[in-house]
């Protein structure tokens, strides 16, 4: 394959951010992690209800999120709480428009094997991982199960009490993506070498 060729493959590689969001935290993180993406890939940030096989046909990165409910991955019941939580009169939340729809747990019971590079990544509150726990973790756990080769440790990004990105978490996620991203694809800069 000459210079030019390998180049060109290099501007085409595809990443897929697929996340599940209830009160939009996740989604600023997800947006953020495709914003550091695209230094290195062609990146499509969906929902986890839109993202289909069709979707995930021919990504060489999948990187998947969600929020920490009850120390793991969100359950319908959970997401309903949440639901009910943010429609409380003295609520300032604002629940994500699919929120009570699918979940990652749903998700991945639905998916194939995919042969990509994937990562992980959750939000959750502040404080020691033994109290709130880390969605990412058993995301990642399930990547792997479904063929996915994960490039890089779970990563969590905080969220304060008032269900809120904690400061300079959408940087963090923006950096994260941009390392994930140096980390797989290869250099854009084409060698002297034919």
């Amino acid at each position: 394959m000459g210079v030019k060729a390998r180049y060109l493959e290099v501007m085409t590689m595809r990443a897929v951010v697929v996340y599940e969001s209830m009160y939009g935290n996740t989604h600023l993180i997800a947006d953020a992690i495709g914003a550091g993406l695209r230094s290195a890939f062609d990146v499509t940030v969906v929902p986890v209800a839109e993202a289909g096989p069709a979707v995930l046909a021919g990504a060489d990165l999948v990187v998947v999120g969600g929020p920490t409910h009850i120390h793991g991955m969100s359950r319908a019941s959970t997401r309903k709480a949440a639901v009910e939580a943010a429609d409380k009169p003295a609520s300032s939340l604002t629940v994500e428009p699919d929120a009570l729809g699918l979940g990652l747990r749903e998700w991945f019971d639905s998916l194939g094997r995919y042969p990509a590079k994937a990562a992980a990544f959750d939000t959750r509150m502040q404080g020691p991982v033994a109290f709130t726990g880390r969605a990412s973790k058993r995301v990642a756990r399930l990547l792997r199960a479904h063929g996915f080769d994960v490039a890089i440790e779970p990563e969590s990004f905080l969220v304060t009490k008032q269900d809120k990105l904690a400061a300079h978490e959408s940087a963090r996620a923006r950096e994260w993506g941009a390392r994930l991203a140096a980390g797989i694809a290869p250099s854009r800069e084409p060698s002297s070498q034919g």
